[in-house]
């Protein structure tokens, strides 16, 4: 495999054109496009990030609408992930957007939810998360993740932290779009510096839910 070199815009414009032609027919006449500018760097750059992170996994382009109203049957962004605990890790993904960075605790279990918020509710961990997240924001990053809409069960709603509390998972994420950077191998380290500013953060939600990656 050769080494990262960044990704083509081509790329970029393989996933407009897929947003409003998403058939077979438009994939099949186009999967060159989309193995050499889409696939084949995600690879490369998956492979030089796997030193510091650990294995990446990179997500398959096909949707599953077995259950979904949406029978469009492909993905409009190619994704990868580098776990660091079952439900947790970093992200990346290019589409008609550009890139994105992501990470955090994206799903568990309930035990992994119950442990989540006991972590939040210590006053001495729950304590660090909130500077933690300020950081990322003052770098960038959006927090996101789903979240109630009341108070969970058996939490008071004057708590210090009831809005982290609410979170059902708990995510932070970049969009830098198409920068001039993008199509270098510079790409590379803006991706691996926005996944070390995250390590913290991911390093605390792994401690807090637990177990290895899935």
């Amino acid at each position: 495999m050769t080494g990262f070199t960044g990704f083509p815009l081509a790329g970029l414009d393989f996933y407009e054109d897929l947003e409003a032609d998403n058939s077979k027919t438009f994939w099949t006449a186009h999967k060159t496009v989309y193995d050499e500018s889409v696939l084949a760097p995600m690879k490369a750059l998956a492979a030089e990030l796997e030193t510091d992170f650990g294995p990446v996994k990179i997500f398959r382009p096909y949707r599953d609408v077995r259950f979904a109203k949406d029978k469009s049957p492909y993905k409009t962004g190619q994704g990868a992930v580098a776990g660091a605990a079952p439900g947790v890790g970093w992200y990346v993904e290019i589409s008609a957007a550009g890139l994105h960075v992501g990470g955090g605790f994206y799903m568990g279990t309930p035990a992994q939810l119950a442990s989540l918020r006991a972590a939040i509710d210590d006053d001495t961990r729950g304590v660090e998360l909130t500077p933690m997240l300020g950081k990322l924001t003052s770098e960038g990053f959006t927090v996101g993740g789903e979240k109630l809409k009341t108070k969970p069960k058996g939490y008071a709603a004057d708590h210090p932290r009831i809005d982290l509390l609410r979170h059902k998972s708990l995510t932070c994420g970049k969009q830098f779009g198409a920068p001039a950077w993008l199509e270098t191998p510079q790409a590379a380290k803006e991706v691996r510096g926005a996944w070390q500013s995250m390590r913290p953060l991911i390093e605390w939600l792994t401690a807090a839910v637990g177990g290895e990656p899935a």
